[in-house]
């Protein structure tokens, strides 16, 4: 029997009151079935059913708006969310905050990856990743309110170690997306600009005897689509939803570039074209993104973060360097020059595209050299927190990890925050207006990657700030660089809630990182082998 096509609001009549269902997609509408998700929201503000749904996805979905898991977003239509970053939805984040529902994180990879255990009916998904973490049932299990009880994972040791054994649940409902699907129900994805972690869920629910409802933007005839164009064979679909209004992203309706398929000289043009694009106006974001791309070296596999390690990739690109690097992203991508803000998970004619499972696999069997991540708040120990900010849900995405398994991490983020003055580009820094929330603390809010962790790993660790250069030893975080144009006491000393160790006198930052004009000082052509600091 072939999948029935069916109207979206027919799809959303499959889903019954206390379905666990499973979501996929990225900020910006990245592999998003949106329009399955409104026809969801229509059906519950007109009949008030389903309710009382589980939701799981491993990405942030949504537009900060009303798209995405806003959808999701209403009190009754959903008691427990599993969710891997929650920013990309504020109506369910206050869901959350005032205990709506059961609010719970876990790292975006293992998401994934425990949603392909299911669809393989193993016993859930054993991994290192997450020990010392706000995942680790003894630093909270992953509970964000207190209406989450449940324990999503367990401490165990095998031969020696400990792991955690993130535990198995049932998939009533996969909402996936594809690009096309055949007459027998085949689906492909050869216009995505992400695979992510579709036939994870659809596995899932198939294991678990539920529904797999996948949305497409064309229907092709029977035999149209090669056997290795098939991603979703028909045997795991039970209903499709053809939507010709679907778009790459929210606000891009089609763009090969995006989806990896030119090709030859076409693709030649392009790369050469986004190296030429004119520089954003100078900030403490580029001088940030300067200093950390001296950590580069020639053929390093590195992972760009959210945020201003983005702006790296941005200066390896415009530096023409992209060739000297591996460079990759945890949504599947290798290559090509990546999008930022509401478009990151994207790249314009990346080299490769793989599904979101098979790249943390890669990342947490040491494949990474270099992980240049963002930071919220940074304390005494050399932990991190990026998943609980100002008493809200955030999510670690794939930061935990990202951050746990290579083998050097970069953080990269600004001193402080809110309401902060800067003047720079001639060369130094100065502070003109402090800003009223302070990120080096004496204590995270919660520990998304953790510095004894790091230490016992062997893990190099560097966080850098717009102001001043920290690196994780024994003793805790040590200060070991300045800006040129900054007072030591007065602009960082005095302004941390903790004092770093100083071993030596901080050595002064190169004043080029600090001036408008790039003259590529630490830039991959100029230096070659293992960066050691």
């Amino acid at each position: 029997m072939g999948a029935r096509f069916v109207s979206a609001d027919a799809a959303a009549e499959m889903i019954d009151d206390g379905h666990t269902v499973a979501l996929m997609g990225g900020g910006g509408g990245l592999m998003e079935a949106t329009c399955l998700f409104q026809a969801v929201e229509r059906r519950f503000l007109r009949t008030a059913r389903p309710r009382g749904l589980s939701l799981v996805h491993a990405l942030g979905i949504g537009d900060r708006q009303a798209r995405g898991v806003n959808c999701f977003a209403h009190e009754g239509l959903v008691r427990k969310v599993i969710g891997g970053h929650w920013v990309w939805s504020p109506r369910m984040q206050g869901l959350a905050r005032d205990e709506k529902i059961a609010a719970y994180i876990l790292p975006g990879g293992v998401s994934s990856q425990l949603l392909r255990e299911i669809g393989a009916g193993r016993p859930g998904l054993i991994t290192h990743v997450g020990l010392g973490t706000v995942c680790d049932p003894r630093h909270g299990g992953g509970r964000m309110n207190a209406s989450a009880r449940e324990e999503l994972a367990e401490v165990i040791t095998l031969d020696g170690r400990e792991y955690l054994r993130y535990k198995p649940y049932r998939v009533d409902v996969a909402l996936v997306r594809g690009s096309v699907a055949d007459e027998d129900g085949n689906i492909g994805f050869e216009h995505e600009a992400a695979d992510l972690d579709a036939c994870a869920i659809a596995l899932a629910a198939r294991a678990c005897r539920g529904r797999v409802i996948v949305q497409v933007r064309e229907r092709l005839p029977r035999g149209a689509l090669g056997a290795r164009q098939v991603r979703i064979p028909a045997a795991w679909v039970d209903a499709i939803v053809v939507d010709p209004q679907q778009r790459t992203s929210y606000d891009i309706e089609f763009d090969p570039e995006l989806s990896g398929e030119l090709t030859g000289r076409a693709r030649q043009d392009c790369v050469a074209r986004a190296a030429r694009e004119p520089e954003r106006a100078f900030s403490e974001r580029d001088a940030i993104a300067r200093r950390a791309a001296c950590e580069l070296f020639d053929g390093a596999v590195v992972n760009y973060g959210v945020g201003i390690p983005d702006a790296v990739a941005g200066l390896v690109a415009r530096r023409g360097e992209l060739h000297r690097i591996h460079q990759t992203i945890e949504h599947g991508i290798y290559g090509g020059s990546l999008l930022d803000g509401s478009l990151f998970g994207y790249a314009r004619n990346p080299s490769a595209i793989l599904d979101a499972p098979t790249q943390f696999d890669f990342y947490a069997g040491g494949g990474l050299d270099i992980a240049m991540l963002g930071f919220g708040e940074l304390d005494a120990a050399g932990n991190v927190n990026v998943s609980r900010l100002g008493g809200l849900t955030v999510g670690p995405g794939g930061f935990i990890d990202i951050a746990q398994n290579a083998r050097k991490v970069v953080f990269c983020g600004t001193f402080a925050a809110k309401g902060v003055g800067l003047e720079t580009g001639d060369g130094s820094l100065r502070i003109t207006r402090h800003g009223q929330v302070n990120k080096l603390v004496r204590e995270v809010e919660q520990i998304s990657f953790s510095g004894q962790q790091a230490l016992r790993r062997g893990q190099k660790v560097l966080y850098l700030t717009e102001r001043a250069s920290f690196r994780l030893g024994p003793q805790g975080v040590e200060l070991f660089e300045i800006a040129p144009g900054v007072d030591l006491r007065r602009d960082v000393l005095d302004r941390m809630g903790f004092s770093p160790c100083i071993e030596t006198a901080p050595a002064c930052m190169p004043t080029s990182h600090f001036r408008a004009i790039d003259d590529g000082c630490g830039s991959l052509s100029s230096r070659e082998g293992r960066n050691t600091s």
